[in-house]
């Protein structure tokens, strides 16, 4: 009697999916760059908890309307941004249909708009710090000064760093001969940055224009 063995096929249509290394690679150092957002808040919190009455003179110059508005902006960006990504995935850089047909629009239209409106947000932020100087607010006048450029500042610098990835994807977009997942691939990694700016400036919002 002749015993056959038999070895196990591999299922018709099962693949293996790994992780794209440059999208890990950015949600690990994003996960850096928390850690070095919460150092400080911690800093905001420990320096207000030192001088209330600063504190409290201080937030009272606040254009809280102003800053709502420009949260707004920032926050309508990132679904701006989502668009383009799924404009991106569709493996589409621009649109099909004119330019008031908003639902052809390619990756390119969209980012382009989310460009510009990070641009009126980092402008606006620019014109606060303008009025605040001039009426003694700096950096270097006492702690709440020092504590609200440092972290409205370097959050502005990331949104700046932003805005210059976004140049370069719709650069790349342009001079390149075909659109691919390669490319795509560029356009889902910048949204991943700039939607953690997004809710970055979220919590710094309620930290310093409400929570004071």
């Amino acid at each position: 009697m002749t015993t056959a063995t038999h070895t196990p096929a591999k299922p018709a249509g099962v693949n293996i999916n790994r992780p794209n290394l440059t999208s890990v690679g950015t949600i690990v150092w994003l996960s850096s760059e928390v850690m070095f957002f919460a150092g400080l808040f911690a800093m905001y919190f420990t320096l207000r908890a030192t001088s209330p009455e600063l504190w409290e003179e201080r937030t009272a110059m606040l254009n809280v309307p102003l800053a709502l508005i420009n949260t707004i902006i920032l926050v309508l960006s990132s679904v701006t941004c989502q668009f383009g990504v799924f404009a991106a995935e569709r493996l589409q850089p621009r649109r099909t249909g004119s330019i008031f047909q908003f639902t052809k629009w390619g990756m390119t239209e969209w980012f382009a708009l989310t460009f510009l409106m990070g641009a009126i947000f980092v402008s606006v932020q620019v014109y606060e710090y303008a009025v605040l100087v001039s009426e003694g607010v700096t950096i270097a006048a006492d702690a709440y000064g020092s504590a609200f450029y440092i972290t409205t500042g370097f959050h502005a610098i990331h949104v700046t760093g932003g805005l210059i990835a976004f140049l370069f994807i719709m650069g790349r977009a342009y001079v390149a001969k075909r659109f691919g997942h390669y490319e795509a691939t560029s356009a889902i990694v910048v949204s991943y940055y700039w939607h953690f700016v997004d809710v970055v400036w979220i919590v710094l919002f309620i930290l310093v224009y409400f929570i004071q």
